[in-house]
C-alpha cells in the first residue's frame, strides 16, 4: 500500500498537515513563517510528518526579459517515501524500524535508542530526532487506521484528492493515466519506478518541474545498497588474515 500525490491539483491548504498532527498527536511546529513564504514547517522532521511546500516561480514573459512575467505557485505535500529498499531499516541496530504487512516502514518508538543512524542513512532527509525526546519519528502511513480498513488521515482530509492512497500497482496505473491526461511537457512522475535507486517509493509524486525545484534528490540511491558486497569482502579479508596467521604459526614449528 502507498501514496500517490498529484501536485497538479494541490492547493496548499495544509489540511493534510493538520489531519496528520491531530490523528497522530504530533507536536505543533509553532507559527515561524520562513521568510516571505506561507510555508511554516519548511521540511519534514520529527514534528512534521507531512510538509506542504510552497514554491513561487516567475514565468518568463513572451515579450522578452525586460517585461515582468506571470507568477505561478507550485504546491507539494511531501511525506516519507516508505522505500522498497529502505536504508534506514538496514542500519537500525535495535529493530525499532520495521517493515509492516502493508510493505510500509514504521518506527517503534518504545525501542528506539536515538542513535541517529537512520537519520544519516535516509537519502531524502526524512527522518529526524525529536528535540527533548531524542528518539526518531516519521510518517507511519497511519498504520493503525489502515489496519482497520480506513484511509490515512492526510488522504482522508485532502479536499482535492491530491493525496491518493491504495495498492501501489493501482496507483502507478492511475498516475500514468493522469500524466497522459495532463499532456504537459514539464510534468513527470517521481519515485514510481521499481528499478530506481531505492527499489521504488511507497509514496511517489506527479511533479510539474524538476525534482530539485521541490527539494527532492534527482536520483536517490539507498546509502546501504553496497552493504552485502562490503560484508562479503570484509569476510573474505578476515578469512585471508586468519589463514595467514595460521600459516605463520605453522611455519614456526620445529
Amino acid at each position: 500500500m502507498g501514496f500517490f500525490t498529484d501536485t497538479s491539483v494541490c492547493i496548499g491548504c495544509k489540511a493534510c498537515e493538520v489531519a496528520c498532527k491531530e490523528w497522530n498527536a504530533v507536536p505543533a511546529d509553532g507559527l515561524d513563517l520562513l521568510g516571505m513564504s506561507f510555508d511554516n514547517t519548511g521540511q519534514l522532521d520529527a514534528n512534521s510528518w507531512r510538509h506542504v511546500a510552497f514554491i513561487e516561480q516567475t514565468v518568463p514573459s513572451a515579450e522578452g526579459p525586460e517585461t515582468p512575467g506571470d507568477i505561478r505557485w507550485l504546491m507539494m505535500s511531501d511525506v516519507c517515501k516508505h522505500c522498497t529498499h529502505a536504508a534506514c531499516l538496514d542500519v537500525c541496530p535495535t529493530g525499532s524500524l520495521l517493515r509492516t504487512e502493508f510493505d510500509t516502514v514504521i518506527v517503534q518508538a518504545d525501542i528506539c535508542n536515538g542513535c541517529g543512524y537512520c537519520v544519516s542513512a535516509c537519502p531524502y532527509g526524512v527522518i529526524a530526532r525529536r528535540e527533548g525526546d531524542g528518539r526518531v519519528w516519521k510518517c507511519t502511513l497511519c498504520y493503525d487506521r489502515i489496519g482497520d480498513g480506513l484511509r490515512p488521515a492526510c488522504a482522508t482530509a485532502c479536499p482535492t484528492e491530491s493525496i491518493q492512497y491504495g495498492p501501489l500497482d493501482e496507483l502507478r496505473e492511475r498516475a500514468q493515466a493522469r500524466l497522459e491526461q495532463l499532456d504537459r511537457p514539464e510534468a513527470r512522475l517521481y519515485g514510481h519506478d521499481p528499478d530506481d535507486g531505492v527499489g521504488g517509493q511507497g509514496a511517489f509524486f506527479l511533479l510539474l518541474d524538476e525534482p530539485e525545484v521541490y527539494g527532492l534528490p534527482p536520483a536517490p540511491v539507498a546509502s546501504t545498497r553496497d552493504l552485502p558486497q562490503m560484508w562479503k569482502r570484509a569476510g573474505l579479508a578476515a578469512l585471508t588474515m586468519a589463514a595467514a596467521v595460521a600459516v605463520s604459526f605453522l611455519g614456526r614449528r620445529p
